[in-house]
């Protein structure tokens, strides 16, 4: 059997349906039921398996089709279910008419056989044929990124990970903020910073709207190392220009350097510069105006019906009154009477340009909660467009808290600034904060356990994953130096696998290709690294319960094959969200 893209779960709920259909029609041919459109049914996992290992209500959506009751229906089918030679051993109706599958030895082989002899065991098809845009951090490139960053860099490369597994084609993009009024700012900072170095800051006070990091300064100082005081007297329009076009590319070589760091490659760094330069922020507006979207207000300002699309969506966006309430702002401008565009119009722009001109089937945006307001304008803004709103998908990130000795940290003892995501790489281990970042859903504040994440015990969840993973590593070293051979996997038989931990482990490994589904789909990675704790707690359990070395025969072929999908499980978890997978520890 080919075990590529194999999805036992889904295997089962496809066979399920498959057999209920045909046995309905069979009693259909024979009387035994009045002919009628079958229905459409539910084929699920229950949650229990108790209630089966696949459920079905086809005899309770039947009820009206077939005018008898639902058990009488259930009946009828199951009297025509044949299982021999198929992945389930025996059926059983319960309750008023549910109709319970149970899996017998053929589908617990399948997934022992699959899991140990397929490497990339866990990739499916689901998503073939659809390309996705993923774009995440994109930190403006004035300053260094901070722990906001961390989380969303860690989520959202995880999530492109997940949907690549999952069969999509993923581009992983960073948009580079590189126009507009926070660059205006950046270069007014910078120029009154080096207009300080020669004349003091009495004489040149930093405005408080201006950037006042650290960061700016020394930038400044690398300007005046190379040109001196060679623009103390020049326009000041044109030492922002030129202390910009210095700093701004050494900003953005960071952004690579500690994102690399980090283990986040992108496919695409985009430039909004770009949009502005190539004309496709003003052929948008054109187009807005064309369809009536946007309209031209008495000052010469363009103005966009923000609300009127955006309804669809929720609330766009709200404001301060005179009185203090809120209501929903109306109308926005795109392009200032001076005839400036507004972020508002490159942003819709943006979003034009991965869905319409590069063709992406989705975009997927990861944004801090505090942008929430955003959603509903910018997806109201594809349908304003002509495109769909829906192809836009928005996962908001709540914050982050550090915590050290049960405590929150909120200043760096490096810079006395907010921590940043360099500082976070210098003091806790890569695989721990990649793998802390994605243990609680997107939606969901997260505590940073500092002093937990530095720990080299079981009580640090990715201590113990690995150890998981590198003691079944020391385990088939020391069989092979004791000329224990793996006869391969067509020849294990689940059958030989009778205690309740192994039986637990390979219901686990079952559900890793329709986890991964799961996780791609509701855009939810942490999914993955809760699955992977299950994991590497059922193997502890297993290996505490059954002995592996001492075992003979089928028994010990078989228990082999368990360690084997148990170690290419957590080794796929762990290389595809880029932490390390030690073969000892």
């Amino acid at each position: 059997m080919d075990y590529q893209n194999y999805n036992p779960r889904l295997a089962a709920l496809t066979e399920a349906r498959t057999l209920l259909t045909n046995a309905a029609k069979a009693a259909m041919a024979d009387g035994t039921l009045p002919e009628a459109d079958l229905p459409d049914f539910i084929v699920e996992i229950p949650a229990d398996v108790k209630n089966g290992d696949v459920a079905s209500n086809l005899a309770m959506t039947g009820a009206r089709a077939f005018r008898k009751a639902p058990r009488q229906i259930a009946e009828a089918i199951t009297a025509k279910l044949n299982l021999t030679d198929t992945l389930f051993s025996r059926v059983e109706i319960a309750g008023p008419g549910f109709i319970n599958l149970f899996l017998g030895q053929a589908w617990f082989t399948s997934v022992l056989r699959a899991a140990c002899q397929n490497p990339e065991y866990g990739r499916t098809n689901a998503g073939a044929g659809k390309r996705y845009n993923v774009e995440f951090v994109s930190a403006n490139p004035t300053g260094p990124m901070h722990m906001g960053n961390a989380r969303g860099g860690a989520l959202g490369d995880c999530l492109s990970a997940c949907l690549d597994w999952a069969g999509y084609d993923v581009t992983r993009e960073f948009y580079i903020n590189d126009a507009g009024n926070q660059i205006e700012k950046f270069g007014k900072s910078l120029a009154i910073r080096y207009m300080q170095l020669y004349k003091g800051e009495e004489a040149c006070p930093l405005p408080a709207e201006c950037y006042q990091g650290a960061d700016i300064i020394q930038r400044a100082k690398e300007f005046a190392e190379v040109h001196g005081d060679a623009y103390v007297n020049a326009d000041f329009e044109e030492l922002k220009k030129a202390i910009v076009a210095d700093a701004l590319p050494k900003n953005i070589a960071g952004l690579q350097r500690d994102l690399g760091k980090y283990r986040i490659q992108y496919d695409v760094w985009f430039h909004e510069s770009d949009l502005h330069k190539s004309g496709a922020v003003q052929a948008v507006v054109d187009k807005l105006l064309e369809t009536g979207a946007c309209y031209k207000a008495e000052d010469g300002a363009i103005m966009y019906r923000s609300a009127q699309y955006a309804a669809k969506y929720g609330v766009a966006n709200k404001r301060k009154t005179e009185d203090g309430s809120e209501e929903e702002a109306k109308d926005e401008v795109l392009v200032r009477a001076n005839g400036i565009p507004t972020y508002f119009a490159a942003d819709i722009a943006y979003h034009y340009n991965k869905l319409a001109v590069r063709g992406f089937d989705k975009s997927i945006d990861v944004w801090g909660a505090d942008h929430h307001g955003h959603v509903a304008r910018m997806k109201g803004a594809m349908d304003a467009i002509g495109l769909n709103g829906e192809q836009l998908d928005v996962v908001l990130m709540q914050m982050v808290n550090l915590m050290r000795d049960g405590k929150p940290v909120r200043m760096s003892k490096r810079t006395g600034k907010a921590i940043t995501l360099t500082d976070l790489l210098d003091e806790v281990p890569i695989d721990s904060a990649r793998f802390f970042f994605n243990q609680r859903e997107s939606t969901s504040t997260l505590d940073f356990d500092l002093d937990l994440a530095v720990r080299n015990d079981s009580e640090n969840p990715v201590y113990y994953v690995q150890y998981a993973h590198a003691r079944i590593c020391s385990l088939l070293k020391k069989m092979e130096e004791q000329g224990v051979v793996f006869q391969g996997a067509e020849g294990v038989d689940a059958a030989a696998l009778q205690d309740p931990s192994e039986q637990a482990l390979l219901r686990l490994l079952a559900a890793f290709p329709a986890e991964i589904v799961a996780a791609a789909d509701k855009y939810d990675p942490a999914r993955i690294t809760r699955y992977c704790i299950d994991v590497a707690t059922a193997f502890h359990r297993f290996y505490n319960a059954c002995r592996i070395l001492d075992a003979e025969g089928t028994v010990q072929q078989s228990r082999i094959a368990l360690c084997l999908g148990v170690r290419s499980v957590i080794h796929n978890i762990l290389t595809m969200f880029k932490i390390n997978a030690p073969e000892s520890m």
